[in-house]
């Protein structure tokens, strides 16, 4: 029996704007694992260390040492994490060349500004150790933000989460 050929699915865009929303189906539609930054950093915490750039930093690295041993055993991964800056972008540019697969990037944004505050302000995720993201928090991540090289699919979160879901998996299968 054939096995179709991995690909590295990331997630990218603010929090607040739908990623884990669309990740989870991503990953039961193609059978792959998901690796959450947040979950990930929470553990972290919980472990007693402190909150800091560093544990966000290790939270990246966690889950790109569990993504690469996962595309090791030809398995495919959604990777669940904003991915603002270059320095995450090149994280999962690098894991896609080093074994060979396709990288899909899938960008979340939220065109609705205020709607985009109000899904932020009321957020609970019930992280253990890890408290929510500030609107300001939100707002200092977009100016740090940058492009990707890659070509990507961008989604609205203000469309039905199935809507964005069908396209996302139509892309996934194109690419």
């Amino acid at each position: 029996m054939e096995h179709p050929k991995p690909k590295l699915i990331v997630m990218s865009g603010l929090p607040g704007c739908g990623k884990s929303t669309l990740a989870r189906p991503l990953a039961r539609e193609f059978s792959a694992s998901l690796l959450s930054v947040d979950p990930i950093e929470s553990a972290m915490l919980v472990a007693g260390l402190p909150k800091s750039f560093e544990t966000g930093y290790a939270a990246y690295l966690v889950a790109e040492t569990l993504a690469s041993e996962l595309l090791g055993l030809g398995l495919s991964v959604v990777v669940d994490a904003v991915n603002a800056e270059e320095e995450g972008k090149a994280l999962w540019r690098r894991l896609a060349e080093r074994y060979g697969v396709t990288l899909v990037v899938i960008e979340m944004k939220l065109a609705d500004v205020g709607l985009h505050r109000a899904r932020v302000e009321a957020r609970v995720r019930g992280l253990p150790g890890f408290s929510e993201v500030s609107w300001e928090r939100v707002e200092v991540r977009r100016k740090a933000s940058t492009s990707w090289r890659e070509p990507s699919l961008t989604l609205d979160a203000v469309n039905p989460p199935a809507e964005n879901l069908k396209q996302a998996i139509q892309h996934i299968r194109a690419a």
